[in-house]
């Protein structure tokens, strides 16, 4: 539908897109492949919708985080809306970020700081709440099978600890229950409110995670399939092997995490953009 859209000359627009009425649309913006822009929506200097975006009716793009009358910057924000988001219902995206493929805005949302690949967030600021497409693995029902389970290959999720008249222990014998010498230990506590901790794959380093108090929702992604794991007891754990994409998210208050590595940390180790991750690690 195009009958009602205000299209500029110099914007670039891709094939079988679907801009509906009473959309406006700046000279300096790229519109990829089978896009969907719903009513009321301005498309400003700087805007990039990747293929397979939807964009929700009344959606506010901006592009100069300080405007003033009559006073211009001499470049535009770039923002970036990768390949398969979407984009609700008069939710606001800030100037200058980008996105992440196939992520979810919630509708109404304000969008303050990028926004990670194929994960829903809501809220002003909003906030991750949830990774998208993947399957909810509740731990408590996997600890009733004797030994480690296997969500995915080379994943292994177990639970260490036991009662004894000191209470309840969480303890790990490292040669026994971690199967590489740890290099690296870190413990996550009290991370931002609705943070999310990670959102990367690392390329030749296993982590051993280990949650010591507290509950928080773990993602492991093989780029062929993803599981959300709930940790939701002290002594529950998670080996990722690498090439596996992770990140943690809904923290409940007083959590600890604990995360042993197989690798000191490399920053050439990491990879944080999740096309790359696709790309690299797909089978």
């Amino acid at each position: 539908m195009w009958a009602f859209a205000h299209v500029l000359p110099r914007a670039v627009i891709g094939a079988d897109c679907n801009i509906c009425d009473h959309v406006f649309v700046e000279n300096d913006v790229v519109i990829g492949d089978r896009v969907t822009v719903k009513c009321g929506v301005q498309l400003w200097d700087g805007v990039r919708l990747e293929d397979d975006v939807f964009v929700g009716p009344n959606a506010t793009f901006t592009n100069d985080p300080m405007p003033r009358s009559k006073v211009y910057p001499a470049d535009f924000s770039k923002t970036i809306i990768r390949r398969g988001a979407s984009i609700g219902a008069n939710a606001t995206i800030l100037p200058g970020l980008t996105v992440g493929e196939g992520a979810l805005v919630a509708a109404g949302s304000v969008v303050t700081r990028d926004v990670p690949a194929r994960v829903l967030v809501r809220g002003s600021p909003a906030r991750p709440v949830s990774f998208l497409d993947a399957v909810l693995v509740e731990m408590a029902a996997c600890v009733a099978a004797d030994g480690p389970h296997e969500p995915l290959a080379g994943v292994r999720l177990h639970r260490l600890r036991w009662t004894s008249r000191a209470g309840t222990l969480v303890a790990t014998a490292i040669q026994r229950d971690v199967p590489f010498a740890p290099r690296c230990f870190t413990a996550v506590a009290e991370p931002p409110a609705g943070g999310l901790v990670g959102d990367h794959a690392r390329v030749r380093c296993s982590q051993f995670l280990l949650l010591v108090s507290g509950a928080v929702t773990a993602l492991v992604d093989n780029a062929l399939e993803r599981r959300a794991i709930r940790l939701s007891a002290p002594g529950d754990t998670i080996l990722i092997p690498p090439g596996t994409w992770g990140g943690q998210l809904a923290f409940a208050p007083g959590t600890v995490l604990g995360v042993f590595a197989s690798d000191e940390d490399d920053e050439a180790d990491y990879v944080r953009d999740y096309g790359e991750f696709l790309t690299r690690f797909g089978r």
